[in-house]
């Protein structure tokens, strides 16, 4: 392959091939070059310094944060486990310990 193939969902140029399949290093992602990707598929969610998250990851608040009928916010550095993603304007969905079910946006954390 002459020319690198940006991947699908990061748009990382550092891809390489894998036997029929080209590869992503930064967020290990794998596709059939042959196959039509549609762009729609491609749901992406990054945290505050660009890592790409999934479900189930772990993440860290990075400022206090305040939350509506509660006395006191979530503070910076609470560990979030067992993240889920979801698509809309507070894209994460987790539990914090004595909060319970919360969303928060994925630019107030970083990946643990």
């Amino acid at each position: 392959m002459s020319e690198s193939t940006p991947c699908p969902l990061c748009k990382s140029l550092y891809t390489y091939e894998m036997n029929d399949l080209l590869v992503c290093p930064e967020c290990g992602h794998e596709w059939n070059p042959d196959e039509a990707v549609d762009d729609d598929q491609a749901f992406v969610v990054k945290d505050c310094n660009g890592n790409i998250l999934q479900n189930g990851d772990t993440v860290v608040t990075i400022k206090n944060l305040p939350v509506k009928g509660a006395s006191q916010g979530i503070k910076a550095g609470t560990k979030v486990r067992n993240i889920r993603l979801v698509d809309s304007d507070h894209n994460i969905d987790c539990k914090i310990e004595g909060f319970g079910a919360m969303a928060l946006k994925s630019e107030f954390v970083k990946k643990a």
